[in-house]
């Protein structure tokens, strides 16, 4: 394999770190790396990124650097919805390009609707999954976005709701439960709006941590022993939403640990009541779930540049 043909793709979310080494010519990853990095921790509160938080980006690309060789590869690094809000986010760039030489561009959400549904209609091809069009939703740590795909066209919007500023703003489960109908009442609006105009579509399909995560539970998966390969295609209904939240909740803090990975219980939590709310905003029971997503796309994307 040349180093010409390797690209390096890096995803820093408002959670986590997600990084890929992609074989453009094969068409396959070389070798992936995920962290998380709480980038959006007390954002909502403060309005800016905390030193803390740098810290611990900074941290996670020396490590993913004794993992992946980037010394000779092509990289390309982006960042998203926590570095649009913050008010720092100049410096919070300077320092992790002085400390790690990595150059992230902060890129819209139109943007990242766009790399991510490339990342995914490039899956479901793989997976001969044939609709003619569906309904993607991208649940991130600060944004989600909701992409409509029909055969002709394209339509998409990034709304600022996320698993960790609402799980930040709103503490409790129960009051993340009776604010959420009104909190996404714009993409309710917006969804309506797009099926108004061009008729609904074919089927669903999540991507992001908390899809991948309860399909992962449904899979018998843990953190550690996470197999995105058996994650693509698996098929997930409304109803298991709340069996997957129930048997988390119930589980010991040490169990829900090593089954969502540290940190994240309270998160996913969260995203379990915003991924329910989607099933109903998006008008389906059934969704299928593709581990591909925005890191996938940035490294397609630049494979045919």
């Amino acid at each position: 394999m040349r180093s010409e043909d390797l690209i390096i793709a890096i995803d820093l979310g408002s959670n986590t770190l997600r990084v890929l080494c992609y074989d453009c010519q094969a068409e396959e990853a070389v070798a992936a790396f995920e962290k998380i990095v709480k980038t959006a921790d007390g954002l909502r509160e403060h309005g800016f990124i905390n030193d803390a938080a740098v810290a611990r980006v900074i941290a996670a690309i020396k490590e993913v650097k004794q993992v992946i060789d980037f010394s000779e590869q092509r990289i390309k690094a982006v960042t998203t919805e926590a570095l649009r809000q913050a008010s720092n986010k100049v410096q919070v760039l300077r320092s992790i390009e002085e400390e790690t030489g990595i150059v992230f561009e902060i890129i819209s959400g139109e943007k990242e609707a766009e790399y991510t549904l490339l990342a995914v209609k490039n899956r479901l091809r793989k997976l001969h999954y044939a609709s003619q069009s569906f309904v993607l939703v991208d649940i991130g740590g600060g944004s989600t976005e909701l992409i409509f795909c029909y055969p002709d066209k394209t339509i998409s919007k990034s709304f600022p709701v996320g698993i960790v500023t609402i799980a930040q703003t709103y503490q409790t489960l129960e009051k993340i439960d009776q604010v959420l109908s009104s909190v996404m009442f714009e993409m309710q609006m917006f969804c309506a709006e797009v099926y108004a105009t061009k008729g609904k579509v074919d089927s669903f399909v999540a991507t992001a941590g908390t899809p991948t995560t309860v399909a992962a539970m449904k899979l018998g998966q843990t953190y550690e022993s996470y197999d995105a390969s058996k994650i693509n295609g698996t098929s997930l209904v409304m109803s298991e939403l709340d069996l997957y939240l129930k048997k988390l909740l119930a589980m010991p803090l040490e169990e829900r640990e090593v089954t969502v990975g540290t940190g994240r219980s309270d998160l996913i939590a969260a995203g379990i009541l915003i991924f329910k709310q989607l099933f109903t905003i998006v008008e389906f029971e059934k969704c299928v779930v593709v581990d591909d997503g925005l890191r996938e796309g940035v490294a397609l994307k630049g494979c045919n540049k």
